[in-house]
């Protein structure tokens, strides 16, 4: 596998990638939490081995915008021993599974073989969308029409996996706010129709042509054309 390792410390970073690379995988690790996630982001990996304490941005933010970058990634957590309060926080920003310091060499390739057959095991989503003539790279987070590309956020890109994933219902406003944003009710449903706006300026064409996202009324959006929604599937949250 081509495993990417985040993690600060030099000695474990290093003993790290010899053991990794002795078991037979590539390696390519970073010393920070955005290298991290530039590095997650730019190149196709098939296992994150990710440290829980970074300097300049933690574990938990860099798992964060990874999963929202590419959210099949498997991502091993590595944290203290009892911070079982940090543990619970990785895993809801994402993580597949942690590992607590100091671990067990056996222990720590087991957990990896493990989350590799699970991915492999898993359906894989796609990494190239199409709609009303724009071409949406979401590994690469650009968006192109015709021979004019532009940069997608990785916020923008969790949108846009999340509405394409459940294109067969509409969204609320909420639910976009706790998988892609990852708050509950600590911001406005507003900010969910700025970053939208934004988005549509860049992926769509003129207003009259047909729409990649939807907006429906008194629920929130939709993946292209509205599908019906069934009454029992409208959320109860409802923005206006």
């Amino acid at each position: 596998m081509k495993i990417l390792v985040v993690e600060d410390d030099p000695m474990l970073r290093d003993g790290l990638r010899d053991l990794l690379e002795g078991a037979g995988h590539g390696v390519t690790a970073v010393a920070d939490g955005p290298a991290g996630v530039e590095e997650g982001r730019s190149r196709a990996y098939d296992l994150v081995v990710l440290d829980l304490m970074l300097p300049k941005l933690d574990g938990i933010e860099v798992c964060r915008r990874l999963r929202l970058a590419r959210p099949a990634l498997p991502i091993l957590m590595l944290t203290a021993r009892g911070a079982e309060e940090e543990k619970v926080r990785g895993l809801h920003a994402g993580a597949d599974d942690y590992v607590t310091k100091p671990f067990g060499v056996r222990e720590l390739l087991a957990r990896i073989e493990a989350l590799a057959r699970r991915a492999l095991a898993a359906p894989s989503e796609p990494e190239v969308l199409e709609a009303d003539g724009c071409r949406i790279d979401l590994g690469r987070c650009v968006a192109a029409r015709g021979d004019d590309e532009v940069a997608l956020t990785a916020r923008e890109v969790g949108i846009l996996r999340w509405l394409h994933r459940h294109r067969n219902r509409s969204v609320s406003r909420a639910e976009l706010l706790e998988q892609v944003w990852g708050t509950v009710g600590t911001l406005q449903t507003r900010t969910v129709d700025m970053t939208i706006a934004k988005l549509r300026q860049k992926i769509e064409s003129d207003p009259s042509s047909p729409r990649v996202i939807t907006t429906v009324t008194g629920v929130g959006y939709a993946w292209a054309a509205p599908a019906e929604v069934p009454p029992s599937e409208v959320p109860a949250e409802a923005a206006p």
